[in-house]
């Protein structure tokens, strides 16, 4: 039976038994880092107001003028684990079995599997349409009164005839931003006692509350409103030695949000990673016969960024940019 164990201590060896590795040899895999970065993006669908261009005009405020989706990055969580690098491994003959200080010195085997799992993403449902028809209360129609001429035995007469029209939008959007005035009014009113009504206590709240309420609704003919919805995605980076230590972690895309790095329709996040020099040990000289072998981590400095904005820094150990040595073993 296979079984891979790893080593994980001050050495840092990860060890593994192979049933077709040599017969009586110790097969062991060095550690490496792995970077899982955790994002979380906020999306917003805004929803332009029917009345936004005459915002100025009747209120004296600028609206946005059309609708939108937006993306932002709301947070990163950023974490590292260890697992087994396959392409650095090697065989020792342990003799009777692995020297007493290795076991001292060891947190313990520990199981290599298939890593920390991935995390769950998902991607938003179709877009949706602003949604005004149930705000505002004045009506879509109006009566307007015309003259209609015709011939009377031999004289022209006019006749006044009401017709039913369809409002125009200025016309609809003047009704609704004097319906902002009259409610702020009406609230100051309230306010001052400067009314008929007698409000007190609970009264005056709920009263209070439903106008702000009414001119919240009637604001949004011409600001707009936003929905929003929260999306979440998992990277890894696995940092490769002798490379410049600058990764694409991910992507942010105007029109799906959170996508792979390797995904150029979105606006890169760059992380980099700045390995802490490893000064040479002191003293002795080299191991000569049946040794092993270890990774010394190298202590880097980590920043995620794009490009203009730090958005997360720390330090993270990461073996494989570290120093690999060795040390003897007795194997009697």
């Amino acid at each position: 039976m296979k079984k891979i164990v790893m080593i994980c201590a001050a050495l840092s060896a990860a060890f593994s038994l192979r049933a077709q590795d040599p017969e009586g040899a110790l097969v062991y895999a060095l550690p490496q880092t792995v970077i899982s970065v955790e994002v979380e993006a906020v999306r917003e669908d805004f929803h332009a107001g029917p009345y936004a261009k005459y915002a100025q005009k009747y209120l004296g405020i600028d609206a946005r003028q059309a609708d939108a989706v937006t993306y932002t990055v709301s947070g990163i969580n950023l974490s590292a684990y260890t697992e087994a690098d396959q392409t650095r491994r090697f065989t020792l003959n342990p003799g009777k079995g692995l020297p007493s200080f290795l076991s001292l010195t060891a947190q313990g085997l520990v199981a290599v599997g298939d890593g920390q799992g991935t995390g769950t993403n998902w991607r938003f449902t179709a877009d949706s349409k602003g949604d005004f028809s149930d705000r505002g209360v004045g009506s879509n129609l109006s009566s307007a009164s015309t003259t209609l001429y015709r011939s009377v035995a031999g004289q022209t007469v006019g006749v006044q005839q009401e017709m039913v029209v369809v409002k125009s939008l200025e016309d609809r959007a003047k009704e609704a931003a004097d319906m902002i005035f009259r409610l702020r009014r009406s609230r100051v009113e309230i306010i001052t006692g400067d009314t008929d009504a007698t409000y007190s206590g609970e009264a005056m709240g709920a009263a209070i509350g439903e106008i702000a309420r009414l001119e919240e609704e009637y604001m949004s003919l011409f600001v707009g409103y936003s929905e929003f919805q929260t999306q979440k995605m998992n990277y890894e980076i696995l940092p490769v030695p002798g490379n410049q230590q600058r990764y694409v972690a991910f992507r942010v895309s105007d029109s799906q949000g959170l996508v792979s790095a390797d995904n150029v329709s979105g606006k890169p996040y760059i992380l980099e990673l700045v390995p802490q020099e490893v000064s040479a040990p002191m003293g002795g000289g080299g191991a000569k016969g049946n040794v092993a072998h270890y990774r010394i981590p190298a202590v880097c400095g980590v920043k995620l960024g794009d490009g203009v904005n730090t958005l997360l820094q720390t330090r993270i150990p990461v073996y494989q940019l570290g120093i690999e040595s060795t040390f003897p073993i007795n194997a009697k």
